[in-house]
């Protein structure tokens, strides 16, 4: 598929669970249609790398596994999104999670008039595979990534291009894993129902290599922005708020 810049977007969230892609995929999708990606774990990182409040905060849930509270969160996405870089839309990744979380989001999106309201696409990859590209990762120091299931290094626990040994992240654990896989099931399932109930939710098969996801997201996108439940239109906070009441 060749790339179509000229194409409009809008808002897209990306969802899955951990492990499945979502930011590889929005990276792909950026430089294909030039709108930002959106990422609450890169907002997260950078403000944890200025050692902010709600970087250190944000620090300790993700080590545990859990999810960041929206009232950490919401601020933070709504000064991003009102740059100048998202009037085409853009690429949402990690947010929003919850129904709490949709409602903000529909709310922003009336009040700032935006001319398109929010596709979803889901990444779908089976949960042992998931398991395995979590637990199986393994990082050097110098950022270079390998996995002992589907992509080990040369010799056991050592970097092939420096020879550093390689060390497994603390949230890359079975125990992490399952519990943000609960989590992320408990809280994204009304995501998911909500967004299929209005006509603006696809699912992509996560387990093919990286070039056929992004082919098979883009058409699905750009087929959905056809449907007249997901084509442009200002959105009135009236309608957004009662399909939100009607999907509970």
């Amino acid at each position: 598929m060749p790339p179509r810049q000229q194409f409009t977007p809008g808002p897209v969230l990306l969802i899955g669970p951990p492990g499945v892609g979502k930011g590889t995929q929005a990276k792909a999708l950026m430089a294909v249609w030039g709108v930002p990606q959106i990422s609450t774990g890169d907002l997260f990182r950078q403000h944890r790398r200025e050692h902010t409040e709600l970087g250190l905060m944000a620090d300790k849930l993700m080590e545990q596994g859990q999810l960041v509270p929206d009232d950490l969160v919401t601020k933070m996405v709504s000064t991003r999104l009102s740059e100048p870089d998202c009037l085409r839309g853009y690429i949402l990744d990690g947010f929003p999670r919850t129904l709490a979380q949709v409602r903000w989001l529909d709310r922003y999106l009336a009040e700032t008039r935006s001319r398109y309201p929010v596709v979803v696409i889901s990444i779908q990859v089976d949960r042992d595979d998931l398991l395995r590209r979590i637990t199986g990762r393994r990082i050097c120091p110098h950022g270079h990534i390998y996995n002992m299931y589907t992509q080990p290094p040369a010799v056991e626990g050592e970097c092939d291009v420096d020879g550093l040994p390689l060390m497994q992240r603390n949230d890359d654990t079975e125990e992490v894993f399952e519990s943000r896989m609960k989590v992320f099931e408990e809280e994204t399932d009304p995501v998911i129902s909500h967004y299929r109930r209005f006509g603006r939710f696809g699912s992509v098969d996560g387990t093919q290599d990286v070039d056929t996801v992004t082919k098979d997201i883009r058409a699905k996108l750009e087929w959905l922005r056809t449907q007249e439940t997901a084509k442009t239109g200002v959105h009135r906070l009236s309608d957004l708020m009662s399909g939100i009441k009607k999907a509970q």
